[in-house]
């Protein structure tokens, strides 16, 4: 089951009606009281890093459930430029590059990065932990687009195994995991990124 898709942007416009819609497919998916506060929860996670991913421009939600699967979706065309960079990283309380501070706001790097660069070969950051890239030739995706070339992808799953094996090393990064509450609700958070399109998608089975 899809919803309806709701057009939401920086501004505020559609979020009440994102939320909105989030609550009714758990009614309609018959989730309990806490069910439904812990999927909004993720939703509103999702809605507070939205300025950071898409700027000015718009973007679109909707949720998938299959069974007690959901998969929470936010989608927009973006290419990242010199000067949407700044304008997002003005975007942020502090005017510096805040998005590396937390586990929600290295997501925000990860899609920057990742969403500036046509080579992301030569980016450690992303090859570090969690990244992943494919060549798709031509394929329906996740994003329900028709790909071509390079599809590059991180996985919340991938990461927090990477720095399970790596406790000692990286006790910051899985502090912030500990303290996240998208990484402690979620069973997944993916992000795709294939040209201009960018998509990332939280995922939760009760």
């Amino acid at each position: 089951m899809k919803s309806d898709q709701i057009r939401i942007n920086s501004q505020g416009d559609g979020i009440a009606e994102a939320l909105l819609q989030t609550e009714k497919t758990a009614a309609y998916k018959n989730l309990n009281a806490k069910q439904t506060l812990r999927l909004r929860l993720l939703a509103e996670e999702m809605m507070g890093m939205l300025r950071s991913i898409v700027g000015e421009k718009e973007a679109t939600y909707w949720v998938e459930t299959e069974g007690n699967r959901f998969s929470l979706h936010l989608a927009t065309k973006t290419k990242m430029n010199a000067d949407l960079r700044e304008e997002l990283l003005k975007a942020s309380t502090s005017g510096k590059n805040a998005a590396a501070k937390g586990f929600m706001g290295m997501v925000r790097d990860i899609i920057m990065q990742m969403s500036e660069q046509d080579d992301l070969s030569t980016m450690p950051l992303m090859m570090e932990y969690g990244y992943s890239a494919m060549d798709t030739g031509s394929f329906e995706a996740p994003m329900g687009v028709s790909m071509h070339g390079m599809l590059y992808s991180w996985s919340l799953q991938d990461y927090r195994a990477a720095i399970q094996d790596r406790k000692e090393e990286e006790a910051e990064k899985w502090d912030e995991l500990e303290k996240s509450i998208t990484a402690k609700l979620a069973d997944e958070v993916k992000i795709f990124i294939n040209g201009g399109a960018v998509e990332m998608v939280i995922e939760k089975t009760f």
